[in-house]
């Protein structure tokens, strides 16, 4: 038993998990996994760097990681950073930051690696051996990986809740060219991904991160954010055409009411969920998978 602890920098979130993992048997046992909006992807797709108020959330994040690391006494501890670190100028700045609180390197992966550590996290406990297709839609970029019990194929294409929010919403609610141009934008990278990707062929989709998990929360009628309700919950496609027209039609306020959104997600769900309704129509998929389990999985498992 090793245990470790695996922190996901992405363009909206910094994420922690600490956990003990046996690899004979293959299980993973959660001591804490904890999430902070810090909108670290924060005006990337307009400037190009990463903006000071955005490292200082981000950094202040670390600092609490660091405490919760120290204090579970993890052995090893990987920091992967994605999109938005990969995209900005002065990422240098963002890696002397976290070197000094953390004491690790963050490690700026390629888009590829990323859609491996997805795919095994996503993928290492579900039943069967079916080909699948993963989907994990951040805040800057969305990984497409196909696979059985391993990577086949992956493509990291720049789609992403925040980076097209930013990109394109300028209305409350989102007016209907301003929708229009986020499709555009999604079905242009779908046409990329698909260079790569077989998107059409897999038994079964599976969709991670914080947009999915948050359609799915709405689907399911949840009162509050329950995690072993949504894991390996089903949502078929009419479920999620519905909440995407609703949450488009909604106003800032609308949506912020909603007992399961969290505060940082009120402006950039409707391009997530016009994200995965994209998905959908493309593959043909009838439903989608949820998984809690995704990148920050397959860091933790790489560590063994």
């Amino acid at each position: 038993m090793t245990r470790v602890a695996a922190v996901d920098c992405g363009t909206n979130s910094i994420r922690l998990l600490v956990a003990d993992l046996d690899p004979a048997t293959g299980v993973l046992t959660e001591l804490d996994r904890r999430m902070v909006i810090v909108r670290l992807g924060q005006g990337v797709d307009r400037t190009g760097r990463l903006a000071p108020e955005a490292l200082e959330r981000t950094f202040a994040a670390c600092r609490d990681y660091a405490a919760v690391i120290k204090e579970l006494g993890a052995e090893r501890v990987r920091f992967v950073a994605t999109s938005a670190s990969r995209d900005a100028e002065n990422r240098d700045e963002f890696v002397r930051g976290v070197l000094d609180i953390l004491g690790v390197e963050p490690e700026v992966v390629t888009g590829a690696q990323e859609a491996e550590f997805s795919f095994t996290g996503a993928t290492r406990e579900l039943p069967g051996h079916e080909e699948r297709l993963v989907v994990d839609i951040g805040g800057g970029s969305t990984e497409f990986v196909t696979g059985r019990e391993q990577v086949a194929a992956a493509r990291s294409v720049d789609i992403g809740c925040v980076r097209l929010t930013e990109r394109h919403i300028r209305s409350d609610p989102p007016a209907a060219a301003e929708l229009a141009a986020i499709r555009a934008d999604v079905e242009a990278a779908l046409d990329l991904a698909e260079e790569t990707v077989p998107l059409r062929g897999a038994a079964t989709l599976v969709g991670l991160a914080g947009s999915v998990t948050t359609v799915a929360a709405i689907a399911l009628g949840l009162d509050r954010y329950d995690w072993a309700a949504i894991h390996h919950s089903r949502i078929s496609y009419e479920t999620v055409a519905r909440i995407t027209r609703t949450l488009a039609a909604a106003t800032h306020d609308e949506r912020a009411a909603i007992p399961v959104m969290h505060p940082g997600r009120v402006d950039v769900i409707v391009a997530g969920a016009l994200v995965l309704l994209g998905i959908m129509e493309r593959t043909g998929a009838r439903e989608v998978v949820v998984s809690e389990h995704d990148i920050l999985d397959g860091i933790a498992w790489s560590l063994v």
